[in-house]
């Protein structure tokens, strides 16, 4: 055999060990993504009226698959909670979980949150918090919200505070940890002046006021505080206009941003706050956004 053949029969063998290798370390570490907060987390929706797996938390997960993140998605949610119960109430009801969720019925979710994550320290890719809309909804019915959610928000942005800062020392400075806020579902109420009556123009206005000045801002410095990132849900999903006018069935002409609150939740057709699939969709993508490419 010639010293020529002989090399070549070499280089090939070794391309078949080494072209393997190469694909297995490409493969992305396994790692968990844990999902707190409220009904959004656990993906909540209006029509069928429980918690599914059409929650930007499920979506995520293979968004970021994309992106080189290989996650296991631990969804630790609970419909219903504020930023509050997240400190102090004990355990979820069954229908509150995400489906197929591990309940916690002797910690609150923040503490269940810390033991997973100073368990999982080493192998945690993401942290991602829903939470504070509760807090405020109550302000909905009332004559004049403003006075009611500025009060409510300084309640809740200290509790988040407390909340983020507890994770953050649980899973070190490099674990990520990202907050959302929330579509303007009120805006919606321009076209329920079957319900809203004449209050309903001036209410889904207000609601703009109260996300600009106080929820977003509020819920943004309390992620700051603990060195999280904050996504602007309201605004990727259209609420600030501008505010020009289309058509949409069956409420006719009205404004786009109303139009998008119809479409991206359950809002107008159900009074419900929580979003439809590709609203969630709209979250995922905004979290997904955050994420570097992961390095092989």
């Amino acid at each position: 055999m010639s010293h020529r053949i002989r090399a070549l029969l070499v280089a090939a063998a070794i391309s078949l060990v080494v072209v393997p290798a190469a694909h297995a370390a490409a493969k992305p570490r396994k790692q968990f993504y844990l999902s707190l907060g409220d009904s959004y987390a656990v993906g909540y929706q209006g029509d069928v009226k429980k918690t599914t797996h059409n929650g930007f938390a499920d979506q995520l997960v293979p968004l970021a698959r994309k992106k080189g993140y290989a996650f296991t998605l631990v969804n630790q949610g609970c419909g219903g909670a504020t930023t509050t119960s997240m400190l102090q109430q004990k355990g979820c009801a069954a229908l509150a979980l995400a489906p197929g969720a591990a309940n916690y019925p002797n910690q609150t979710q923040v503490q269940a949150a810390v033991a997973f994550v100073k368990k999982h320290r080493a192998r945690m890719g993401l942290v991602t918090i829903s939470i504070g809309g509760n807090d405020v909804d109550t302000c909905i019915p009332q004559a004049d919200p403003l006075p009611c959610v500025a009060n409510n928000m300084k309640g809740a942005v200290k509790n988040l505070e407390s909340i983020v800062r507890q994770l953050r020392r649980a899973g070190g400075p490099g674990m990520r940890i990202v907050g959302t806020t929330y579509p303007d579902v009120v805006l919606g109420a321009w076209v329920r002046q079957d319900v809203f009556g004449a209050n309903a123009f001036n209410l889904a206005t207000t609601s703009l006021t109260a996300f600009d000045k106080y929820i977003n801002p509020g819920l943004r410095n309390a992620y700051k505080s603990g060195n999280a990132k904050f996504v602007d849900v309201t605004t990727a999903t259209g609420a600030f206009g501008p505010f020009d006018t289309t058509t949409f069935a069956p409420y006719g002409t009205i404004p786009t941003p109303v139009a998008k609150a119809c479409q991206l939740t359950f809002f107008c057709q159900f009074l419900d706050i929580h979003m439809r699939t590709p609203g969630y969709g709209i979250i995922a993508k905004l979290i997904a956004g955050t994420l570097p490419r992961a390095r092989p």
